[in-house]
């Protein structure tokens, strides 16, 4: 009963691939500055939503790319199980494919890993308008070319997502967090190094610098009597801090997770770094009064810029890093350096000799 429309869905945005020279695959439009309207069509694939298959014994489920990220979370959560890599804009509407394209995941990446590790599978339309299988619904899978991966951040420039299989993991029973303010970016970072080489069982690790000082924010999660002798060799490590429980812990990290903590008229961008190169970095966004957060460790900055997006790319560019626009107005997409510009090209190539998948 439900084959035969899917199939015609598929078979009509596949004709449409066709009949037009250059396109643009979007979602619902969560993240708006990666889907403005330019000189070519826009492929939405939002009305390829719903659930084609889940296995909760075997921890892996298949869904179209149209599906949000909502209705997967509140599956998921019915057996006790969640998307580990944390993905953000689930109020927003944010999809599965669209979360993919893009390669978002949030701060509990820390634990677990990002989109790519639980990805196990996708079904894409190429230029051609034809349907592309590549990888497998299980996590046990046939070796070769792991075209999945290379999906995840692609923004829609190698072709349409249409079908997406995710392995998954067992939801923690709670969560805590440990707040611990610093009177210095300098001897937060100290910190968190020591943090990040720990045996510790962490779930995040965000530094948040403003007005001089620095907070860092430590997530745990597992069974609550656990959380006392946790917490106490977090508080020993740190020296001290703010534990938060409950209802304010939960809304705290949906903040973080929804970007509520982003000022209205400013461009959300994502920066891929390492922890030794925040300095430098936070020293320009201070000067431009640029609110930031540093995710996973360190290794990913979340920056609300307030000013000329024309100033954060050269800066990015002399920082040699790059950024990624997510939110605010569209246009200056990609920032700072472009990396693997020769290796992109080969796979463009190879998956879109038509080139009808535009770049943004």
């Amino acid at each position: 009963m439900k084959s035969f429309p899917l199939e015609a869905s598929i078979e009509q945005l596949g004709s449409r691939v066709t009949a037009h020279p250059r396109l643009l695959p979007i979602g619902a439009r969560s993240k708006p500055a990666l889907s403005h309207r330019g000189d070519y069509e826009l492929l939405t694939m939002e009305s390829l939503s719903g659930v084609l298959e889940y296995q909760p014994g075997e921890f892996t489920f298949t869904a179209l790319a149209g599906t949000r990220l909502e209705t997967v979370d509140h599956m998921l959560a019915e057996h006790g199980q969640f998307l580990p890599f944390d993905p953000p804009l689930v109020e927003r509407g944010a999809t599965l494919g669209g979360t993919v394209a893009a390669g978002l995941s949030g701060s509990g990446r820390y634990r677990f890993g990002g989109a790519r590790d639980f990805l196990l599978g996708v079904k894409f339309l190429d230029g051609d308008g034809s349907l592309v299988r590549a990888g497998g619904k299980v996590v046990k899978n046939s070796a070769g070319f792991d075209i999945p991966k290379l999906m995840v951040g692609s923004l829609g420039y190698f072709g349409a997502l249409v079908e997406l299989s995710f392995k998954v993991f067992p939801r923690p029973a709670e969560y805590a967090t440990l707040i611990r303010s610093y009177p210095s970016l300098d001897e937060a970072l100290q910190q968190l190094s020591r943090l990040s080489t720990a045996p510790l069982d962490l779930f995040c690790l965000d530094l948040v610098p403003q007005d001089g000082k620095a907070d860092l924010i430590v997530r745990i999660g597992g069974l609550p009597e656990s959380f006392p002798g946790r917490f106490e060799r977090l508080e020993g490590l740190l020296g001290g801090g703010e534990t938060l429980q409950g209802l304010p812990e939960i809304e705290l990290w949906r903040t973080v997770r929804e970007f509520a903590w982003v000022p209205e008229h400013t461009r959300t961008v994502k920066v891929p770094l390492t922890p030794q190169r925040i300095p430098p970095l936070d020293s320009f966004l201070s000067e431009h009064n640029a609110l930031r957060r540093y995710s996973v460790a360190g290794n990913l900055a979340w920056v609300a810029w307030p000013g000329d997006i024309q100033s954060l790319d050269q800066g990015l560019i002399d920082l040699q890093l790059s950024g990624l626009t997510v939110l605010g107005p569209p246009g200056h997409t990609r920032l700072g350096l472009r990396t693997a510009a020769s290796f992109v090209r080969r796979i463009k190539q190879a998956l879109d000799p038509q080139g009808r998948w535009v770049e943004v």
